[in-house]
């Protein structure tokens, strides 16, 4: 049975909006990847810190919440249909950086530099504010995306885009 209220947001234009989730590094694009891939699970019993999971349809997601990526590169090596495929060493795994949210503890002018601390990059830095706390910077430039500095988050404060 369809929710009723769903086709009245619809016909108003109220459209909820899916946010493609993340593949695992040096994943095809979306559409390749879909054709190669074939749910098989390798890359997530591969992958040493355990981010990937099965997501929407049974393809391979990762979830921050759960590490970060080392990239390691097992889960390509274990992708026999080549839906991961890394072409060279100087190939990006990915164009995903760190956002740094509203509910960060610092806006709230609580002391924390738990993602700081976590980012091996040094992509995380923290400012001294006159008369208040340091507030975290992000360079853009260092951030690999890796996802460090999300699961130690006590405010999920931080996003990986």
């Amino acid at each position: 049975m369809t929710d009723p209220s769903s086709r009245r947001n619809f016909l108003r234009g109220r459209v909820a909006r899916h946010v493609a989730e993340q593949r695992p590094p040096w994943a095809l694009v979306e559409a390749e990847f879909a054709n190669r891939c074939t749910r098989c699970g390798d890359c997530a019993r591969a992958c040493p810190t355990r981010i990937i999971r099965q997501g929407d349809g049974g393809y391979p997601t990762v979830d921050f919440s759960r590490g970060e990526c080392t990239f390691c590169a097992e889960c390509v090596s274990a992708c026999q249909p080549k839906a991961l495929l890394r072409q060279d060493e100087n190939h990006a795994p990915w164009l995903i950086k760190a956002h740094i949210g509203e509910a960060c503890l610092a806006t709230r002018h609580i002391e924390c530099r738990i993602c700081g601390e976590q980012c091996e990059a040094g992509a995380i830095r923290f400012r001294p504010q006159l008369g208040g706390i340091s507030h975290p910077a992000l360079d853009d430039s260092l951030c690999t995306g890796c996802g460090a500095c999300v699961a130690p988050c006590p405010t999920q404060a931080i996003a990986i885009d």
